[in-house]
């Protein structure tokens, strides 16, 4: 077995404290900034889609340390996460080795992400047009059913029954939503450390594939337990449920930069970087 406990001094190495301190630190600044002010930070410092008015090319670094405000349990979870993995990396790698494979595991995961939005935005862009220029009931379905246009106040079944019976005011009604959903879906933001703590995650189980980790008292070895978290997200990303508001794709980009990572700098033995 392969497995490294690191010694009390170790609990909590440098960079891991700063990164929990700083992500606690602005999660509790947005909140304030939000609940007492009215300003939100996602739209300054949120990762938003090239094609979008709000991005900004610092939002690729400043969303890293961005969680979201009504759910505490993103913040706690990476930042767990972060702490439980991250401790023996950072301990076996030392600060300065650490905190660059971390961030370039993050901004590597926000890259693959946005690669992932812009064909998305491109395939929306096509289907909508097909549906502006000719508003049939086909082309309404297709758009539909590729981009579950559903939401809380349109029901797209009674819209589909109304255009599919030429009704020229549901016509109009379904250009005006399509015309906003596909702003909407180009104004959409990311935000968590979550590409780089899975880059945490496989660099652990690369390393130390045959370490144990406890799920609900059951072992586990590192390697299982990675895999099986890796495969959820390509099936979670290729699924694509309407209602599912996680960026998988950066997930997985954050492994595929740790793998490159990995292999670039070690190309003779997995434990020396040196």
């Amino acid at each position: 077995m392969n497995e490294y406990r690191p010694g009390k001094f170790q609990f909590l190495p440098l960079v891991i404290k700063n990164l929990l301190i700083i992500n606690g630190l602005v999660w509790l600044v947005q909140i304030t900034l939000l609940k007492r002010y009215g300003y939100d930070m996602n739209d300054l410092f949120a990762l938003h889609y090239w094609g979008s008015p709000g991005f900004r090319p610092h939002q690729f670094i400043t969303h890293l340390f961005m969680h979201s405000t009504s759910d505490f349990w993103h913040l706690f979870m990476n930042m767990f996460t972060l702490w439980m993995f991250g401790s023996t990396l950072e301990n076996r790698w030392g600060s300065k080795r650490f905190l660059i494979f971390y961030m370039i595991c993050g901004i590597g995961a926000s890259l693959c992400y946005m690669g992932v939005l812009t064909y998305e935005n491109m395939t929306l862009t096509k289907y909508a047009n097909a549906f502006l220029d000719h508003p049939t009931f086909d082309n309404f379905v297709a758009l539909d059913r590729k981009f579950h246009l559903d939401n809380a106040n349109v029901s797209m079944n009674d819209m589909k029954e109304a255009i599919a019976q030429g009704n020229q005011f549901a016509i109009d009604m379904a250009k005006i939503y399509v015309k906003q959903y596909t702003i909407a879906y180009s104004n959409s933001i990311v935000v968590g450390a979550s590409g780089a703590v899975y880059g945490i995650l496989f660099a652990f189980g690369y390393l130390f594939p045959n370490a144990i980790i406890f799920l609900y008292f059951f072992p586990v070895k590192a390697k299982y337990f990675v895999a099986f978290m890796i495969l959820t997200e390509v099936w979670a990303g290729v699924q694509n449920a309407p209602d599912d508001n996680v960026a998988h794709f950066a997930h997985l980009g954050g492994a595929l930069f740790a793998y490159l990572l990995l292999r670039g700098w070690n190309k003779r033995n997995r434990t020396d970087f040196y």
